[in-house]
């Protein structure tokens, strides 16, 4: 679905994205993983079109996404980025509504099918409850969620996300990750940055791990979020509990 071909990215005189290539495949969720700095904002940016690509391709459907018409492009990719704030205060509803933009002309009121997809996204998102409140008035952590149902109402056949679940209680950071993965499940291609190494264990189907701007590990959570790679990029100590899931237990500094 959406694909990238040797792309290197430049922010100034630091090259934040190296010669990585990469694919989200329909039905799948990727994840991206890897520490601060690594590149991983900077590639989901540049699949969006957001910052120029020094070199390489991106692909979408196998066209490159510079051939695309933007009202197109916004169709075709749904994105949250991370810490995104609101200034006006809308209902959470009227936010989510945005979603629909892409696909209708100026001024041109809701369809069904627009408020099915908005009723949809708030039900995902679990934020049913505060439809009708202004958006400035909730909390920063029921203000991210309305920010993932405005860009599940897009219902895009890609969907890019940055740190979804980073200012989520427990309860709504797994409520988070299981509408990402009912999303892929209906047959889009999900993309998502995540800190949290056991929330990208259990609900990526793919994960690349990315180190100083390159993609050093692609494959299965198992496969990438392995002793080795976790001490060489993270620098850390783990060991595993009953379920398989990371426990850190050390810097690697502290290791003798």
């Amino acid at each position: 679905m959406i694909a990238a071909q040797n792309i290197s990215v430049s922010l100034g005189a630091h090259a934040a994205v190296r010669n990585v290539s990469m694919e989200i495949k329909p039905g799948e969720v990727v994840g991206f993983v890897g520490p601060n700095g690594a590149g991983k904002t900077s590639l989901l940016r540049a699949l969006l079109r957001l910052v120029a690509v020094d070199s390489g391709s991106v692909l979408l459907e196998g066209t490159d996404i510079t051939a695309d018409a933007p009202h197109k492009h916004a169709q075709a990719i749904a994105y949250l980025p991370q810490g995104q704030s609101v200034a006006w205060p809308l209902t959470a509803r009227r936010l989510v509504a945005l979603g629909r933009v892409p696909h209708r002309s100026t001024w041109e009121t809701l369809k069904s099918e627009d408020e099915q997809a908005i009723d949809a996204a708030l039900a995902a998102a679990d934020v049913e409850a505060f439809a009708d409140r202004p958006v400035t008035e909730l909390s920063g952590g029921e203000r991210s969620r309305v920010l993932l149902a405005r860009a599940l109402a897009v219902k895009a056949r890609v969907l890019l996300v940055d740190e979804p679940t980073a200012s989520l209680d427990p309860y709504h950071q797994l409520t988070t990750m299981e509408a990402l993965k009912a999303t892929a499940s209906s047959g889009t291609a999900v993309g998502v940055v995540l800190h949290d190494l056991n929330l990208a264990g259990r609900y990526c189907d793919r994960l690349y791990l990315m180190h100083e701007g390159k993609a050093v590990a692609e494959g299965t959570p198992n496969q990438v979020l392995s002793d080795e790679y976790l001490a060489r990029v993270y620098r850390i100590g783990v060991r595993r509990d009953d379920r398989g899931d990371v426990v850190v237990d050390r810097r690697l500094s502290d290791v003798p």
